[in-house]
């Protein structure tokens, strides 16, 4: 009998871990808070681990002691298995699906081509850096953000 809990065991097991793969693998290297700063302005950005098939991220920028933009992210990991969203709401209004699409760049890029600006939402790494951009489809009116580890 127990040798038959132990097999009912092992193939529960093997199961959770076979649906576990067929997940997209969530950016964990984006986790932790990071920085820019240029002059009085400043840009923080904070992200937790994957857990749950989902991130949660938080993001406030401005000069000296003003905060000029805050916004609140997500990046969800598909039901399916097959792909992420990330929702982004700028001051907490508007939050905004943006889909994950497998392209030939590093880093993860996250598309809605039915947004006024941005269309395109791209994070990757550079060595010790976080870089994350925003664009229209085409790549253009980008603007770019490095961060540094806070």
């Amino acid at each position: 009998m127990a040798v038959r809990h132990f097999l009912i065991a092992v193939a529960a097991s093997t199961m959770l871990m076979g649906a576990a793969e067929k997940e997209p693998a969530l950016p964990g290297w984006m986790a932790g808070c990071w920085e820019q700063n240029a002059g009085d302005r400043w840009t923080e950005e904070c992200w937790t681990g994957a857990r749950g098939g989902m991130m949660l991220g938080s993001s406030r920028s401005g000069k000296g002691e003003s905060v000029d933009l805050w916004e609140a992210m997500q990046i969800i990991a598909a039901p399916s298995g097959d792909g992420m969203t990330f929702w982004a709401s700028p001051n907490g209004v508007k939050r905004t699906p943006f889909a994950w699409r497998a392209d030939a760049t590093s880093g993860v890029t996250f598309h809605n081509r039915e947004n006024d600006y941005p269309q395109r939402v791209r994070y990757w790494r550079e060595g010790d850096l976080l870089i994350g951009e925003i664009a229209m489809a085409d790549g253009s009116r980008a603007v770019r953000w490095e961060y540094k580890r806070k």
